[in-house]
């Protein structure tokens, strides 16, 4: 158990300090930073998916003997995590910008984020109680994830009115929610119903992010090259996701 607490306070660390790729989002112009965003979306469509069918689906079904309820609980991460970002607009892409939404939607970037950081903790958490490479399969995931979601929420901060460096700074804090979301599942230890509950809840929500959210980012874009790089990328990110299994 030791090794379990180890890898997945690291990784949770990790995951926070994914919060700081602003400072390298202000070496790009902004022109270039968005023509190539869609090589990170892409990473993470695959990693999500990849993590959601080939790990945490798989040991929900393999540790919940009833099909039944795994089915549901997965279901049951979708609805949540669409519930979650219709009332907190956590990825707020096409956001009003007028200024007088400027600082309710840096707030409410704040805050939405700030639970979203708690769940991926406790997501973490929960993947490592099952195995440490089901963990670090999530961690990945996650950090793909967290890559483009962080960019976009950093451009947010900064149209709201904050400063360059209040903006990451706040987006930090924000981000150090994922300790105390892994804090809490370790702290339970490793209590079977809570592994089991939130590995499909999880695997739902990874794959409501995937299709709802990122894969229509990836629409966007209509030049032949760049859609040929997208799929590749969203390749790349699922095979990193079966590279993975080879070492449980």
């Amino acid at each position: 158990m030791t090794m379990i607490y180890i890898y997945a306070f690291a990784s949770v660390v990790l995951v926070s300090f994914v919060s700081f790729v602003g400072i390298f989002m202000l070496s790009f112009q902004e022109e270039k930073l968005r023509k190539y965003i869609f090589i990170f979306i892409s990473l993470a469509v695959g990693a999500l998916l990849g993590d959601a069918f080939i790990h945490l689906i798989p040991e929900a079904f393999s540790e919940i003997k009833d099909v039944m309820l795994a089915s549901i609980l997965i279901i049951s991460g979708i609805l949540i995590f669409f519930a979650l970002e219709k009332f907190l607009h956590w990825h707020h892409h096409g956001e009003d910008k007028e200024e007088s939404h400027i600082h309710p939607v840096g707030r409410l970037i704040l805050f939405s984020d700030s639970i979203h950081n708690f769940m991926d903790g406790m997501i973490i958490g929960a993947s490592f109680l099952i195995s440490i490479p089901v963990g670090l399969a999530t961690t990945l995931a996650v950090i793909l994830h967290e890559i483009p979601q962080e960019i976009g929420d950093f451009t947010v901060l900064l149209h709201a009115g904050y400063t360059k460096m209040r903006a990451l700074w706040l987006n930090f804090l924000s981000a150090l929610l994922a300790i105390a979301g892994v804090l809490i599942v370790l702290a339970l230890g490793k209590e079977q119903s809570l592994t089991l509950w939130i590995s499909p809840i999880a695997a739902g929500g990874f794959i409501y992010i995937a299709i709802a959210d990122l894969i229509p980012e990836l629409h966007k874009t209509k030049e032949l090259k760049y859609s040929i790089l997208q799929i590749v990328a969203v390749v790349i990110g699922i095979l990193a996701m079966v590279a993975l299994t080879f070492v449980e």
